[in-house]
């Protein structure tokens, strides 16, 4: 009798473990994380240009690979890729969080960029997540600027 009872616990104990181990897997599994979006943006007819732009923007080049670029400012991050596609490239927004927009809008302004690149930025505008610059870039993608 005793040697039944130590087998159906060698038994359950080792049902128990498996069932331990497959909960550790599923919370292991589950607890996966997406770390970060850093979306290809088109650079328009003048890859150089574009590099450029972004860089007197204050990003500045993590890696380069034939055609992309890797750019980051703080925690923002972006590949720049070799491709026009106008209508793309006008259909084509993102939002970037910033913490100061009056100051973005003056650097952008002080460093005469529309001038350099032929880019377009907007008035300083109320939204009801917060206010908001409007940067047309070289490829014409629009960069909605957002104070955080």
């Amino acid at each position: 009798m005793s040697r039944f009872i130590v087998s159906w616990h060698y038994h359950c104990a080792g049902y128990r473990l498996a069932a331990d181990i497959l909960l550790l897997y599923l919370i292991k599994k589950n607890s996966m994380k997406f770390l970060s979006l850093e979306p290809f943006v088109p650079s328009g007819s003048n890859f150089e240009a574009s590099k450029q732009f972004f860089q007197e923007l204050g990003f500045h080049i993590n890696w380069e690979a034939d055609g992309y670029v890797g750019l980051q400012r703080d925690e923002c991050r972006f590949i720049l890729q070799q491709f026009e596609n106008e209508t793309f490239a006008q259909n084509f927004m993102l939002s970037v969080k910033v913490s100061n927009v009056e100051e973005f809008r003056s650097s952008v302004l002080d460093k005469q960029l529309p001038e350099k690149y032929g880019i377009r930025i907007g008035q300083i505008t109320p939204q009801s997540y917060g206010r908001e610059v409007n940067v047309i870039d070289i490829a014409g993608v629009c960069w909605h600027f957002v104070e955080q």
